[in-house]
């Protein structure tokens, strides 16, 4: 029976995660993993605190690069300091908006719906170019935007506001895409149900365990039989057993018994539970639980080999994405002849001296950058002489090897010898 059901819906177009057809796209799973499991909205999930802190950290980390646009001339990149992208890209990407937030909140609805999307508002075409070049980006919350397959294979998107629908061409939309089928990317909060329903409920019995101050559900067992007005005054006098104040001690009489019902928490594994749910969502957001402060072991060595990790592995991957995107939807044909959009790594480099200074030494001494080039990246003073390129041996400039004896010792011959 499912093998038929899986043909028939192969055969209108219903391929589940990685199905494509004509109309609106979804990247919403068919089925759960878990009957019954609750889909938790993106105001929900954001309580959750490793859902927030994994957002926030990727956003942040996006959000703080710097992206330029650079005029590319046999080989080489300047950057495009007149030009509108460098001031959209750099400067401001709408009127109400500094590029940090606006980035922020692109990420914020590629990581918790799988797609991000931004209208562009352009000037008029000029002469010889189809659409105009890009002048603002503003972005559209993933859950009121839907992309719709056209019966001629191009998109458009269906933008609903104010209780009206606004179509956009899809040269007029900025589409970053999560994982999926190339068209739009996975729900990843529809795909993670069961993680954050797991531990929402876990948060959801800790808070009414505590806030019950930790006691359990139990039964006052008694050998005799009781009228009601006895049962009810056993409720006055021994509610507190399982509710209300740990201040009294509770004395039990004749042949009393106190049996407890539900489980302790410690019984419930409820911490460990917790701890496991928290690194399940960080696998769902590749985030190391380390940098969300969680306090697991960490398996991979120190905290530098695991920032590393997170930023070839996860980070740099993003911006490839984010690079291409914007390159296709945002970009002219023009422009794309003649400049390149990127953002750039070694702004992670900023937070620490070390490695920078570092970095900066061997480039120097092996000619690859020039001092000025690195007191201009450094924001300091340029200073004269520093524009020449030098090596290690007495850091002398290039065209100059051979010509400038050793600092100490014989000649180069006497070396040699």
């Amino acid at each position: 029976m499912a093998s038929i059901i899986q043909t028939v819906g192969r055969w209108f177009g219903w391929g589940g995660a990685m199905g494509e057809n004509t109309g609106q796209q979804t990247g919403m799973p068919d089925a759960k993993l878990i009957s019954g499991t609750r889909t938790i909205a993106a105001d929900g999930a954001l309580q959750l605190s490793v859902v927030w802190a994994c957002v926030e950290k990727r956003a942040n980390i996006i959000a703080s690069l710097p992206f330029f646009a650079y005029k590319e001339r046999d080989g080489e990149k300047e950057l495009a300091r007149t030009s509108r992208l460098y001031g959209l890209l750099k400067e401001s990407p709408n009127s109400r908006m500094t590029p940090f937030e606006f980035w922020r909140a692109m990420m914020m609805n590629h990581d918790l719906r799988g797609n991000a999307y931004a209208r562009i508002d352009r000037d008029m075409p000029g002469e010889g170019q189809s659409i105009g070049e890009a002048v603002a980006l503003w972005p559209m919350p993933a859950d009121q935007v839907s992309p719709v397959v056209l019966e001629d294979g191009s998109m458009v998107y269906e933008y609903m506001i104010s209780g009206k629908v606004a179509i956009l061409a899809e040269e007029n939309v900025l589409h970053l895409k999560n994982l999926g089928n190339g068209t739009i990317g996975l729900a990843k909060l529809d795909f993670m149900s069961a993680s954050t329903d797991e531990l929402a409920n876990a948060q959801s019995s800790a808070s009414k365990m505590f806030g019950n101050s930790g006691k359990p559900t139990a039964v006052l067992m008694i050998d005799s039989a009781l009228s009601a007005a006895q049962r009810e005054g056993l409720r006055a006098n021994y509610g507190e057993l399982t509710s209300g104040s740990t201040q009294r001690l509770a004395v039990l009489e004749a042949n009393m018994k106190y049996q407890q019902l539900s489980l302790s928490p410690a019984d419930q594994q409820l911490i460990e539970t917790r701890q496991f749910g928290t690194e399940e969502l960080c696998r769902w957001f590749d985030v190391p639980p380390v940098l969300v402060n969680h306090p697991g072991q960490i398996k991979y060595g120190n905290d530098d080999i695991i920032e590393d990790i997170f930023y070839k592995l996860t980070i740099a991957p993003l911006i490839k994405n984010f690079e291409q995107a914007f390159r296709k939807r945002v970009m002219t044909p023009r422009q794309r002849a003649s400049m390149v959009c990127e953002f750039q790594m070694d702004a992670l480099l900023r937070g620490s001296a070390q490695k920078r200074a570092e970095i900066n030494a061997k480039n120097v001494q092996n000619g690859i950058t020039t001092r000025a080039e690195i007191r201009q990246l450094e924001g300091w003073p340029y200073m004269p002489g520093t524009e020449v390129l030098t090596v290690q041996s007495n850091l002398v400039p290039l065209d100059m090897l051979g010509k400038t004896p050793p600092a100490s010792g014989g000649s180069g011959a006497d070396l040699a010898q």
